[in-house]
């Protein structure tokens, strides 16, 4: 895309992800690279500034992040964050040491420099969120302390070399004015122009795709969800009949979803489409398995497998197939990714890992460098029906990972009928499109019940439903008493193997949004 950017370099923070967003919803473009790019891969992004994530490790670690102190000499604004802060005073020349009393969760800071460009319309006094257990004990020759802590330096600047950090994290929403401290960097530092917009990304990232895919064939990887359906009407804008859409029923999707996928992409989108049937062969890979990671990489490895026949297929029709397309979103490569540059490894994701080395299909990923709310604003510009893009997330993975134990046709048919149940309460209540995730976990634990003055021993059901931007974080949502009790008990009484229902209040972190 060429367009001047905002560039994070990613020292391993959970947060790193959050500092792109805030700077986006700004409608200005930043990319996060691993901190151990080079100047060169930095200066192709085109910066007009730098921001230095926190991270986990210590400065003086031997094995601390390798970043290339080079970047603070290259002219540009730069903004450190936590971490961030800390590399800055040890790599100019002052001193970091292990904190006396750690700072975790709610501080006070002080602002002691108001005429900071950086704390322009902060006041004196803000409360921040703090994680850190390092601190500043003497800064580099050329800067001075702008705000601080009862306990530690909070900020420090050297203007002359247009270098500023601060040790709590303006990037998250615990922070009050936070958004005003990175928009002061952005605009009033940076001098960045406000013109990253869903009209600018749709119109770039065709050209993109056209000039990659010349006259090639692609094939589009389609779940039905808002991802992968976005990718395809973005690359279908593109290249139109020379792509191919195939989905897979792999086992594990919703109750008839197979048909109403089917139905909305050829309907309403128009796309040329392959519903391809294999769900015995997914099943039959899953026999057996229960850890959660290996069932993610089996359906990856098999969904590139399913995608490789059918591209064999459309190629003798065709005349060959060049590209694969995939709905991957920025959450899915960070989570993917391993600290000593990006942040650590989560959970791997269907559609960017278990990819086999040998796959003779190169990809398209156009919506990699985006959130799912971006996403659904792209969406919206291309003109797609808001019922698609509504939709709330489903794993790529499907209910394989909402099955905890071994997967077996019996189990997923449980589930189905019981997420069917969940999706259809929370709907008649009107609470759909107010929740980010809502559904069923099937748990691999049986309990003792009655029923009709008999005894019964079946499964327990987990309904998890969460509030969440983007995914990265979420909070459970505490659904009203009644459709909570609606829900437990037509799944009781309608779903035959099913006996208890339990309700999950965890935020993410400290778990996730789904439970493998």
């Amino acid at each position: 895309m060429e367009t001047s950017s905002i560039v994070i370099l990613d020292f391993g923070s959970q947060y790193t992800q959050l500092i792109a967003r805030r700077i986006r919803e700004q409608n200005v473009f930043s990319v996060v690279l691993p901190c151990t790019a080079s100047l060169e891969e930095v200066q192709a992004q085109r910066p007009l500034g730098i921001i230095l994530s926190g991270g986990p490790c210590s400065v003086y670690d031997a094995d601390a992040p390798p970043a290339d102190p080079r970047v603070l000499e290259l002219g540009l604004p730069v903004l450190g964050i936590c971490y961030g802060l800390q590399f800055i005073t040890h790599h100019l020349g002052g001193k970091v040491r292990s904190a006396e009393k750690r700072e975790y969760g709610h501080a006070e800071v002080m602002v002691e420099d108001a005429g900071n460009a950086l704390f322009t319309n902060v006041p004196p006094s803000v409360n921040v969120w703090m994680s850190h257990g390092d601190e500043a004990l003497e800064l580099p020759p050329g800067f001075h302390r702008t705000a601080k802590t009862a306990n530690a330096v909070a900020g420090i600047a050297n203007p002359e070399r247009r270098i500023w950090a601060v040790q709590f994290h303006p990037e998250v929403k615990h922070t009050a004015h936070g958004t005003d401290l990175l928009r002061n960097f952005v605009f009033n530092i940076c001098d960045a122009k406000p013109e990253w917009t869903p009209e600018l990304f749709i119109q770039s990232t065709v050209a993109a795709i056209r000039e990659k895919v010349g006259d090639g064939q692609a094939i589009c990887a389609l779940s039905g969800g808002v991802d992968s359906s976005v990718a395809a009407v973005l690359v279908h804008r593109a290249i139109g009949d020379q792509l191919t859409c195939v989905f897979v029923d792999n086992g594990v999707l919703r109750l008839n979803e197979f048909e109403k996928v089917q139905q909305n992409l050829r309907g309403k989108l128009g796309l040329n489409l392959v519903a391809v049937d294999a769900s015995k062969r997914f099943l039959d890979k899953l026999a057996g398995v229960t850890d959660p990671e290996a069932k993610r990489k089996i359906i990856g490895n098999e969904f590139i497998a399913v995608f490789d026949d059918e591209a064999h297929r459309i190629a003798q029709q065709t005349g060959g197939v060049d590209w694969l397309v995939q709905g991957t979103l920025y959450p899915d490569v960070i989570e993917s990714s391993s600290v000593k540059g990006p942040s650590q490894t989560i959970k791997s994701h269907h559609n960017v890992g278990g990819l086999p080395e040998d796959m003779k299909l190169k990809l398209i990923e156009p919506l990699r460098d985006l959130f799912k709310d971006e996403v659904r604003r792209i969406g919206a510009d291309l003109g797609m029906p808001q019922d698609i893009l509504q939709r709330q997330p489903f794993p790529g993975p499907g209910l394989a990972v909402r099955i905890l134990g071994e997967i077996t046709p019996e189990r997923v048919a449980l589930l189905q009928e019981a997420d069917d149940i969940v999706v259809d309460e929370i709907k008649k209540a009107g609470l759909y499109q107010q929740i980010w995730q809502s559904f069923a976990v099937l748990l691999p634990v049986k309990s003792v019940g009655v029923m009709g003055d008999q005894r019964t021993y079946a499964y327990t059901c987990a309904i998890r439903a969460v509030h969440s931007d983007d995914g990265m974080t979420a909070d459970w949502v505490p659904l009203p008493y009644d459709v909570l009790k609606k829900i437990s008990s037509r799944i009781v009484n309608e779903v035959r193997g099913i006996n208890r229902v339990v309700y999950d209040i965890t935020s993410k972190p400290p778990g996730t949004i789904e439970w493998e």
